[in-house]
């Protein structure tokens, strides 16, 4: 098992770069896939990046290519998502998670961070 914690989230202004932090303990993350979701007011939850466990392989939503970095440090047990060029639709609450499943089911999820992004 394992418990995340994000960090770094904050209010910013458009073109702004802001970078997500989520630190596990328990379990050490080099056993998982990890990924940060969204979700915004109103709004489902959706899938913004991913890195795989067993060669960091990354995925990521279209509407942040090129923006977005999901990187992983199995050393330090922590998950960064690196965020330039914000827009005001990337606000929302970001979520971490963790899983076993191909990336396509986590397991455990963090407690969320906000990110603002006023125009």
């Amino acid at each position: 098992q394992v418990q995340l914690v994000e960090s770094g989230g904050g209010l910013v202004q458009a073109g702004d770069s802001l970078r997500l932090s989520c630190a596990a303990s328990g379990r050490g993350l080099s056993s998982y896939d990890m990924a940060w979701f969204r979700q915004a007011p109103g709004k489902d939850r959706q899938f913004v990046a991913a890195i795989r466990r067993y060669d960091s392989m990354t995925y990521y939503k279209d509407s942040v290519k090129g923006r977005f970095t999901i990187s992983r440090d199995n050393a330090k047990n922590t998950v960064t998502l690196q965020m330039k060029s914000l827009k005001p639709e990337d606000t929302a609450v970001y979520y971490c998670a963790a899983g076993t499943h191909a990336l396509r089911k986590y397991d455990y999820w963090g407690q969320g961070t906000q990110v603002t992004v006023s125009s």
